[in-house]
């Protein structure tokens, strides 16, 4: 059961009190720093397209909006007990990974015609390396039949700070990176059949740029700057020696 009928703009209590909290969470664990997300307005639909790292990557990419994002999730978690209900309440839709139905594909065109926002990771599974791996064809209906913009969105850091089978948070820093929109008279000529490749490269593309800007954004938190070398360094006690006074003759 849900609490509250999807809203396109409104954010429901449970959405609410997970973004309260994991903003907190990721601010001091994660060092969590965004850039980009003034890109997405405040009304209107849109399409989503981010890579996939780890199971934090829903939260980390809604964090900072002011309105909620339905994302299309596999359909085997919606059974799990917990889980599936806070799936529910959180807008997310069930989708077959392996072949996208025509149900999934259908809800998903009909909220954004209504001015939501709809977040899919067109990878289809988490990254081991944190790299953007290929992109699978199942996403290229919705980009051949929506009129929305496009909002590519590359994240860094998640991989390391909850890998592949963890259960806990590692104290990683992350960053995250929207890019400007792509409009439907980008995507034109190439939503033509037989350009299937074209279509998904161009995307891909974009998303890899908001990645790799993310990424080296997240390597600048990792090299100290030259404060906090000095001060590590008279920790050890490999501060300088002050040079000795010259004797008078």
């Amino acid at each position: 059961m849900s609490w509250t009928r999807p809203h396109p703009t409104r954010r429901n209590p449970v959405w609410l009190m997970f973004q309260y909290l994991m903003r907190h969470a990721f601010l001091v664990a994660l060092r969590y720093r965004v850039r980009g997300h003034k890109h997405i307005p405040q009304t209107g639909g849109g399409l989503l397209l981010i890579n996939h790292q780890s199971f934090l990557d829903p939260m980390l990419v809604g964090l900072p909006l002011h309105r909620p994002i339905s994302y299309l999730a596999r359909d085997s978690l919606f059974p799990v007990p917990g889980i599936g209900w806070v799936l529910r309440n959180v807008n997310v839709m069930p989708i077959n990974r392996d072949a996208a139905s025509t149900a999934s594909i259908r809800s998903a065109l009909e909220r954004m015609e209504n001015g939501f926002l709809v977040g899919i990771f067109p990878e289809g599974t988490r990254s081991v390396t944190g790299d953007v791996g290929e992109f699978r064809p199942g996403f290229i209906s919705l980009l051949r039949r929506s009129t929305v913009p496009v909002y590519p969105v590359g994240i860094a850091g998640a991989h390391e700070a909850m890998p592949r089978r963890s259960l806990w948070l590692n104290c990683r820093p992350v960053r995250v990176v929207f890019g400007p929109p792509i409009y439907r008279s980008d995507l034109e000529s190439l939503c033509d059949r037989g350009k299937e490749a074209e279509l998904i490269s161009f995307v891909r593309q974009a998303v890899l740029d908001c990645q790799t800007e993310a990424e080296e954004w997240r390597r600048e938190a990792l090299t100290p700057d030259r404060k906090t070398m000095r001060a590590e360094a008279f920790a050890r006690g490999d501060h300088p020696q002050k040079p000795a006074a010259e004797s008078s003759s």
